[in-house]
């Protein structure tokens, strides 16, 4: 509003994330709602060694910056995360440039887009597809404004399917924004409609069950892309 004139290096950091019974007003992943206001960027890694570099770049942002990290990759000595998740992190200083999204893992079959710590449940669940001869490609967004548009275009134009999994809400969120992308910028190399695979539009229930149920886990991923590449 200011024309650039007004500097506003404010990060701001918050816990998302769900899996351990802590009902819903402490397990949702609530950023889709702060990526739809203009001027905020919003970053949420979902490895040790981005979360570091995001960070280091998001403190020398001259803009205001939310900054989400999942509780359930934190390495909390009472919560299990997953052991990829702490990789090697490097004692110098180093920044991840914004918008820049990173393919977690390479395939021909099928395109995955995820963040945070859905990008360790389709990393498990494509070791399991590879046994099955399915080829899946993980996009880990790292952030979603800027996001990183071009990373999902040149991937759905080499697998021609894509399935965006989401520990948001199903609806008004990411995976809508992602399938309008590839709708709109990339229609004519789908085999197949996008699938979406995200929360439901439900509380996040305290029981542990149930909670498991509406949260996407690695065999839901993989059935979903099962669905895809039959």
């Amino acid at each position: 509003m200011s024309g650039g004139n007004l500097h506003l290096p404010v990060v701001l950091t918050t816990a998302i994330g769900g899996g351990y019974g802590d009902a819903a007003q402490h397990s949702q992943c609530l950023y889709s709602v702060f990526a739809h206001i203009p001027g905020l960027k919003i970053v949420v890694p979902s490895t040790a060694y981005d979360a570091k570099g995001l960070m280091i770049e998001a403190i020398r942002d001259d803009n205001p910056v939310m900054y989400f990290f999942h509780k359930g990759l934190m390495g909390l000595g009472w919560m299990r995360y997953p052991e990829r998740s702490v990789n090697v992190v490097p004692e110098r200083s180093y920044t991840i440039p914004f918008g820049k999204a990173d393919v977690k893992r390479p395939g021909t079959d099928i395109t995955i887009v995820c963040l945070a710590m859905m990008v360790h449940c389709a990393l498990d669940a494509a070791e399991k597809l590879a046994k099955e001869g399915i080829e899946a490609e993980v996009i880990d967004l790292r952030t979603l404004v800027p996001l990183d548009r071009e990373a999902v275009i040149t991937s759905i134009k080499k697998t021609h399917k894509l399935l965006v999994v989401d520990e948001d809400y199903l609806g008004f969120g990411l995976s809508g924004e992602i399938a309008a992308i590839a709708a709109e910028e990339a229609f004519e190399y789908l085999d197949a409609p996008v699938k979406r695979l995200a929360v439901p539009n439900v509380p996040i229930p305290y029981s542990h069950p149930l909670e498991q149920f509406v949260i996407p886990n690695a065999e839901a991923i993989a059935e979903a892309a099962r669905s895809l590449a039959r």
